[in-house]
């Protein structure tokens, strides 16, 4: 199966009522165990090279490395480029293998954000490349705060940016390492009069298992950002390994083991948001 870009996803997602995960890779490891469980279970995903994935791999590799594992896979992949916070930077993607590419510009003036959005939305749409942005500012948990999403600003942007899917921000952080998001299910609504573009919610580790199903089946939220919990799962059991081989210098058979409880817990997330018809 080829790469696919994000609109492929997101607009058959809101088609059929359920959301696709966009899951955090850091390293390799993250993004076997991510494919194997769509893989397994046969539910797309998207494969997300954010900041800190970037600052440890460089775009050209990571552009190749998800490239590989869409190829090798028998379910859809997107292969994201997450929170370019510059034309360069979602160009370096386009030029590298990405099939879609996040620029945020939510810290921008809107007259701003509209414009590099829109100016990488015309280069990225003519290599069938999609493009997220964001309106309104997800933040941080304990750290940067949010600023909801305004539903004037979210009209404009959606109108004049030409990108193919909106972040937005209902109270969602990034970072939550507990379920406690306070989510405005309102809010999701009210936005969804005002565009029909597929939407997203960053900093989904945060929301509730039940939350989450809900928003993906009864709004357009096409797509959930998740990182934090996944990364807490995958380190806990990267220490259990280590401290079950102590004396073991065998770099990769200490890892191996924390991709398999990696891609249990992929399953169940991908699951809870995903279709419910699937043969597999």
């Amino acid at each position: 199966m080829t790469a696919v870009n994000l609109k492929t996803l997101l607009n058959k997602a809101n088609k059929y009522n359920y959301a696709v995960a966009g899951l955090v890779v850091i390293t390799w490891e993250d993004a076997i165990a991510f494919t194997e469980a769509a893989d397994e279970i046969g539910i797309p995903i998207i494969l997300q090279a954010g900041p800190s994935c970037r600052s440890f791999t460089p775009i050209p590799i990571l552009g190749k490395m998800f490239r590989h594992l869409a190829e090798q896979t028998k379910t859809p992949i997107c292969c994201h480029l997450d929170h370019g916070f510059s034309y360069r930077e979602c160009k370096e993607g386009i030029d590298n293998g990405f099939t879609s590419v996040m620029f945020d510009g939510s810290r921008m003036p809107l007259k701003k954000n509209i414009s590099i959005s829109s100016k990488i939305s015309t280069i990225a749409h003519k290599f069938n490349i999609s493009v997220e942005g964001e309106i309104g500012e997800v933040g941080y948990f304990k750290g940067k705060n949010s600023k909801i999403t305004n539903i004037s600003e979210a009209e404009e942007y959606a109108v004049k940016s030409k990108v193919d899917a909106m972040a937005i921000s209902v109270g969602n952080s990034h970072l939550q390492t507990s379920k406690i998001a306070k989510i405005d299910y309102n809010k999701i609504l009210e936005i969804q009069t005002i565009t029909n573009l597929p939407l997203v919610l960053h900093g989904s580790s945060g929301i509730s298992n039940n939350m989450r199903s809900k928003i993906a089946r009864m709004t357009n939220v096409a797509k959930f950002n998740i990182g934090t919990e996944l990364r807490i799962v995958a380190c806990k059991a990267l220490r259990k390994s280590y401290n079950n081989n102590i004396k073991n210098f065998d770099k990769i058979s200490i890892i191996k083991p924390s991709i398999k409880e990696l891609k249990k817990e992929t399953i169940k997330v991908i699951k809870n948001i995903g279709p419910k018809n699937v043969k597999k």
